[in-house]
């Protein structure tokens, strides 16, 4: 599953690079996406599969406090561009004459940039609060890794309460800011699709639309499980493997998803497929 998250997501980026009719603002932006989902893949799977093989498992503070500003840098990465994709459909739809002004170049590289600012500061936040509070309890964390709420158990003191809170709070804000204005830009969407008086045409519209829905429902209903479950005795086996459901799975549907629902990247990588055979048979 490991090797085909990675295999998926550099497919993706390679079609997205050789084909020239894939390079607009919606592919750029899934190239992005891609990336995101490499990286955070490549920050938690290979040690949380080193510890599954391993009898000695165990994390330096350092390496800990690295983990976990890497996995919500890039988690959030990945929230802001779903948003910024929701944005790019909104425009395209909604605004088509106006499309190469609005998603210009300039104007999606900066979109792109403002999306990994955003995603280290959120990161870097959150893990400067996690570690600027007092540890003095057991220091085994039932976790395959240095996750928020795991290690917010062996903190002590006064406000480690209000901490938590505020922990839950930032992502939870985030995460549903991001998904408020999803959902804000399909209203407006739908709104136009509906004006559209054939119904190929409103089928052919909506087409464009469906692989980053679908990755879109896929991420924020893992989260949901990590961040929005009720209160109540979870065992430590069943918090980690909602956990695993967010941080592995999410990445490995993914490529499958875009792949198989978006008709031009599947027709590009078919292509690029045949000229690769044809080029070994000659």
């Amino acid at each position: 599953m490991y090797l085909f998250t990675l295999l998926g997501n550099l497919l993706i980026m390679g079609t997205i690079w050789r084909e020239h009719s894939l390079h607009t603002p919606m592919y750029l932006f899934l190239c992005a996406l891609s990336i995101s989902e490499i990286l955070f893949t490549v920050v938690v799977t290979p040690r949380m599969l080193e510890d599954m093989l391993s009898s000695h498992r165990s994390i330096t503070f350092v390496a800990c406090a690295n983990q976990m500003f890497f996995s919500f840098t890039f988690g959030f990465t990945h929230s802001f561009l779903l948003m910024i994709m929701g944005y790019d459909r909104y425009v395209a739809i909604c605004h088509p004459l106006r499309y190469n002004v609005l998603m210009s170049p300039r104007d999606c590289a900066r979109l792109v940039s403002c999306c990994w600012a955003g995603g280290s500061v959120m990161g870097m936040m959150v893990t400067l609060i996690v570690f600027h509070l007092t540890f003095c309890r057991s220091n085994k964390i039932y976790h395959f890794a240095c996750h928020v709420l795991a290690l917010l158990k062996l903190t002590c003191g006064k406000e480690t309460a209000s901490v938590t809170m505020v922990v839950i709070m930032i992502c939870v804000t985030a995460l549903l800011g991001c998904l408020f204005l999803i959902v804000l830009s399909y209203v407006f969407i739908v709104a136009a699709i509906l004006r559209i008086p054939s119904a190929e045409g409103r089928h052919k519209t909506f087409s464009t639309c469906v692989s980053h829905l679908t990755i879109v429902v896929v991420h924020y209903g893992f989260a949901s499980i990590i961040y929005l479950k009720p209160k109540g005795p979870h065992s430590m086996d069943s918090n980690t493997l909602m956990a695993t459901t967010y941080t592995v799975f999410t990445p490995f549907l993914s490529p499958i998803i875009f792949s198989l629902r978006n008709k031009e990247l599947k027709n590009a990588i078919q292509r690029s497929f045949r000229r690769k055979f044809s080029s070994l048979s000659s």
